[in-house]
């Protein structure tokens, strides 16, 4: 079949074992994309893993400023190729071209060299040496790295390009990339980019493998494989938990980010200040990009009042009056319907006019709902399903004390926040609900929308299971999310010269920060 795409493996593009294919759609013409990509069967996921194990243990012997090389080359090359790639990325996703040849791109790339910097800084590797014990740790490299990536960003996520990727590579580790099948084509000119940029940093061949999609029992087996270090998985609860629950049972880290209602609490008096601003905000929030952010803010709390209830009215026409915007999918649109369902069996009302006209493509009316608290306390879990997409839903309760009982019936979220008034007026109601909300969310905020999330050093991107499997990482923010590709190497007694270079006395560079007796130094270890 000559218009089926090759996989990626060992360095070579190659033809898929498997005969069967898909073909990707433009969610706006609702029509599908020029070629084929396949299907892969346990035979190329079996060759990718061989290939990826022998990469492990060449990139031993690499430096770090070969792997820095390569994320550097990597990010320039996207740079260079940015209009094609924002172009084919527009067409899979039907997001904005300028969006993602402008702001996503530089994220991307930024997110990136950042993972290169630290690559060749080590520091992230958290050196301690104890001189009297003669102990000395460090986290280096776990092994194969699968990662598996959402469609909502087709770039600063993509199985190539995206945080877990380049913190796996960061971090000394090869990667076998499983594409989201609403991008195969942007994330195959991904791989063709990264594929020239191992070659030119001389890196092993099996580094950077690409498959475009795999049945559900050989993903789970993938996970579970022997060979593999860690997983990644960004994407819907239910394929997110199957995978767990294979790695689990094999006992492989896996890093799973999954869905997430993102509790926004509006306290009566901060409507009462800040109401058409809020309004504003928190409408034009819930539309942006059809809803399609992990990091939506679908649920918002208030306390039964007149600013409440002028509150929800104002939202409802800001949501009848918005034209809807396009999915990315037709997985995504029936998803959006199914939890819609969901969220209407358990009681939720939608408020908003569902006779209103669709978008374009692949795209649902604005919906708007509401539920008293009383009844989401009744069915949390239903309540807390997440609508992705171009949806919210008010949990409206009668004081702060059912407010209270709201967010302790919550499961954990990747972010949260409450508003309150800046004249002290909500103080009581914030001291009840804040401490609440801080257990279940992994980022919390004070008068602030959750989009909108900086690639930095102090962000965290996880929370309580399970909306993360592993509350105390993050998947955004170098060098922390190195770390969830890392095992921690610990060597007792161990002679001078048998010792990894980061762990002798000599400082490698003189300037890679070390934990000596307790004194963080760049500095060698004293000897005598």
């Amino acid at each position: 079949m000559s218009d089926v795409a090759p996989i990626l493996v060992a360095g070579q593009w190659r033809e898929s074992k498997s005969g069967d294919t898909f073909r990707a759609e433009n969610p706006v013409t609702q029509e599908p994309l020029p070629g084929a990509y396949p299907v892969s069967s346990w035979e190329d996921c079996d060759a990718a893993l061989t290939a990826a194990a022998e990469a492990a243990d060449q990139l031993l012997e690499v430096s770090p400023k070969r792997l820095q090389k390569f994320l550097l080359r990597l990010a320039d090359l996207m740079e260079e190729n940015r209009a094609a790639i924002g172009q084919l990325a527009h067409q899979e996703s039907g997001l904005p071209e300028k969006r993602l040849a402008g702001r996503e791109m530089e994220r991307t790339t930024d997110q990136i060299r950042q993972a290169a910097d630290a690559a060749a800084d080590r520091s992230w590797k958290q050196i301690s040496i104890e001189t009297k014990r003669d102990l000395r740790s460090l986290f280096a490299a776990i092994g194969p790295v699968a990662i598996f990536s959402p469609n909502n960003f087709p770039l600063s996520w993509n199985t190539i390009s995206g945080s877990d990727f380049a913190s796996a590579v960061a971090a000394g580790n090869p990667v076998i990339a499983i594409a989201n099948s609403s991008a195969p084509g942007t994330t195959k000119v991904l791989a063709e980019l990264a594929l020239q940029a191992a070659q030119e940093a001389d890196l092993p061949s099996g580094t950077v493998q690409l498959l475009y999609r795999l049945n559900h029992a050989d993903g789970e087996r993938l996970v579970a494989d022997a060979r593999i270090g860690a997983t990644a998985f960004t994407g819907s609860t239910a394929a997110g938990l199957a995978l767990k629950g294979a790695a689990d049972a094999a006992g492989k880290p896996i890093y799973v980010a999954l869905s997430s209602v993102n509790p926004i609490v509006f306290l009566p008096n901060a409507i009462r200040e800040q109401g058409e601003e809020l309004i504003n905000r928190y409408g034009n929030v819930c539309l942006k990009g059809t809803g399609q952010f992990c990091t939506q803010p679908g649920l918002a709390i208030v306390i039964d009042g007149e600013e409440s209830r002028g509150m929800i009215a104002a939202i409802k026409a800001k949501f009848d009056e918005s034209t809807p915007g396009t999915l990315g999918s037709k997985k995504t649109l029936d998803n959006l319907v199914e939890k819609l369902e969901t969220l209407k069996q358990a009681g939720a009302k939608v408020i908003s006019d569902e006779s209103k006209p669709k978008g374009e493509g692949y795209s649902h009316p604005n919906t708007l709902l509401q539920v008293s608290g009383a009844n989401f306390l009744q069915q949390p879990a239903e309540l807390q399903t997440e609508a992705f997409g171009n949806e919210a839903m008010f949990v409206v309760c009668q004081d702060v004390a059912e407010a209270k009982a709201v967010i302790d019936a919550l499961h954990g979220q990747l972010a949260g926040c409450i508003y309150s008034s800046t004249d002290g007026a909500d103080a009581e109601a914030y001291a009840v609900l804040a401490p609440r909300l801080r257990r279940k969310v992994g980022r919390f905020m004070d008068d602030k929308m959750p989009n909108g999330m900086p690639v930095s050093i102090g962000m965290g991107h996880g929370g309580p299971f399970p909306v993360s499997g592993h509350p105390g990482f993050t998947s955004v923010g170098i060098p922390n999310a190195m770390r969830r590709f890392a095992l921690l190497q610990s060597y007792d007694q161990t002679r001078h010269d048998h010792l990894p270079e980061e762990l002798r006395n000599k400082n490698p560079s003189g300037q890679l920060w070390r934990n000596i007796d307790g004194e963080w130094t760049t500095g060698d270890v004293a000897e005598g």
